[in-house]
């Protein structure tokens, strides 16, 4: 035998000796006896075009856009009025708030914060908005506002992986990842997931937040920029002609086809797929993404600015991308986290800012759906990750007015998708610490969600380790809340 031949089949006995050839290859495999002891459960399909598993009766959502406020609004400047809390401004926090209850940051015993601002009645049924979202105000009837809202975390990053993920910690799929895989997509030239951030950071659970977990990677979302090109890398370098691309993807893909025909791993499907999209969103994704095509009075509404990063670009985005059929867009806007310890993050100077750069391009995106015939089929969700609390933080003697992380109470709302327009659900106690009615935990919430889109929550699932892996977790806890919707 020659020496190279020699060589071939000395890496060929090599090859047939790893991890990877043991688990996955022949009848006697460990991935076939785990596959047989998990009652032979068929791959998943990971193609976004895939047949929707549509397994609830009712459900009318065909699209998602998610505006997480990511710090976390207060409540208590913003949608809960509290007349009693406002009278009681810097009286010492009555001993039955504090008992028995974990801080953030507060220490010691603290005073009373009333709210920072005057409340005036809106909309038909004149219920209580801030003066500081004049043009929410303007949408208030087609607001489904939940104020009691509870989760069981109090810190940024674990808090944002629950609602989102389902778990506190890193490695599960998030929201938008469970609706692609259960809906798959409209568009095969778009990303069935679209993740827009703005005010300069990222949320603080970072891209786990729109992660795909367990779930194949084509579910992930795909983070998109509204200045320079939509996608980094996306674009064929210099010198590359598309012709070229073109044929570099067909070999790509006959040797893809190979290693998947060999070793059955879902990720190499899940990486045809995505060289294939990315070479269909050379040509759809810039021009989706290209503001400068709507009018200028569509610009005005939402007070969009062309080559800027911005939440009012980012409303206006997300309402081109469900036009065209992306099922699902996230948009993430930092800069939330009030706590007082200076004008960066205060009640009087940081709250009102961020307020005025949120609610005119979100009331805009709800107008905006409905005047376009889109609002019943898209779901508008608003909200932080947890709440803020009754009292001032004074962290370190800090003079400014701020509020700590609160997990007892906080405000989300939704528009469209079948949701019951001008409702106010639920309530907090006199200092909108405690929930008084109709409490609604995180796994409630992730229920109704499910079943808005008309994904039965109990039965959407995925194998992992030894388990049908669920967003709203392995028990039944979480509890679709019916009176949300139009009847």
């Amino acid at each position: 035998m020659k020496q190279d031949d020699q060589q071939r089949a000395r890496e060929q006995y090599v090859h047939h000796l790893t991890r990877r050839h043991f688990l996955h290859q022949g009848a006697l495999g460990l991935g076939a006896i785990a596959y047989s002891l998990l009652g032979g459960m068929p791959a998943p399909r990971v193609a976004l075009g895939h047949s929707p598993r549509r397994t609830a009766s009712w459900g009318r959502v065909k699209s998602v856009i998610y505006l997480h406020m990511a710090g976390s609004p207060s409540q208590l400047e913003l949608f809960d009025y509290k007349p009693e809390l406002a009278k009681r401004h810097r009286e010492p926090c009555p001993d039955s708030l504090l008992a028995g209850q974990k801080f953030a940051f507060i220490q010691g015993h603290p005073t009373l914060l009333g709210p920072q601002v005057e409340f005036r009645p809106a909309g038909d049924s004149g219920r209580m908005f801030s003066e500081l979202i004049p043009h929410l105000a303007g949408v208030a009837d087609e607001l489904t506002i939940v104020h009691s809202c509870v989760t069981d975390q109090f810190n940024h990053a674990p808090a944002q992986l629950y609602l989102l993920t389902g778990n506190a910690r890193f490695g599960y799929p998030s929201f938008g990842s469970w609706v692609t895989y259960g809906l798959g997509s409209e568009n095969r030239d778009l990303p069935g997931f679209v993740v827009l951030i703005s005010g300069g950071n990222a949320p603080d659970s970072g891209k786990a937040a729109w992660g795909s977990g367990f779930l194949p990677g084509i579910y992930q979302g795909v983070q998109c920029r509204s200045v320079g090109d939509p996608i980094l890398f996306l674009n064929d370098p210099p010198g590359l002609s598309r012709g070229l691309r073109r044929a570099s993807l067909d070999a790509l893909q006959r040797l893809n086809e190979l290693q998947l025909q060999e070793f059955g791993d879902p990720e190499t499907q899940t990486r045809m797929e995505q060289y294939e999209l990315a070479y269909r969103m050379q040509i759809s994704a810039p021009e989706v993404m290209d503001i400068s095509r709507e009018t200028q009075e569509t610009l005005d509404l939402y007070g969009a600015e062309l080559g800027k990063t911005s939440l009012a670009n980012h409303c206006l985005l997300a309402r081109r991308l469900v036009e065209q059929g992306v099922r699902f867009v996230q948009i993430f806007d930092w800069g939330w986290d009030v706590h007082g310890t200076g004008p960066h993050d205060d009640l009087i100077t940081q709250f009102p800012k961020k307020c005025r750069e949120m609610d005119r391009p979100v009331a805009a995106l709800i107008s905006d759906l409905k005047r376009r015939g889109l609002l019943e089929e898209t779901l508008v969700i608003w909200g932080g990750e947890f709440g803020r609390t009754a009292m001032n933080e004074a962290r370190g003697g800090s003079t400014y007015l701020g509020r700590d992380h609160h997990p007892h109470a906080f405000t989300m709302f939704f528009a469209g998708g079948g949701f019951k327009a001008g409702l106010d659900y639920g309530a907090t106690d006199d200092f909108g610490y405690f929930v008084a009615e109709k409490k609604v935990t995180v796994r409630d919430l992730q229920a109704t969600l499910l079943h808005a889109l008309g994904l039965n929550p109990y039965q959407l699932s995925f194998p992992f380790q030894g388990l049908n892996a669920r967003w709203i977790g392995p028990t039944d806890e979480g509890q679709v809340v019916h009176a949300m919707f139009e009847s």
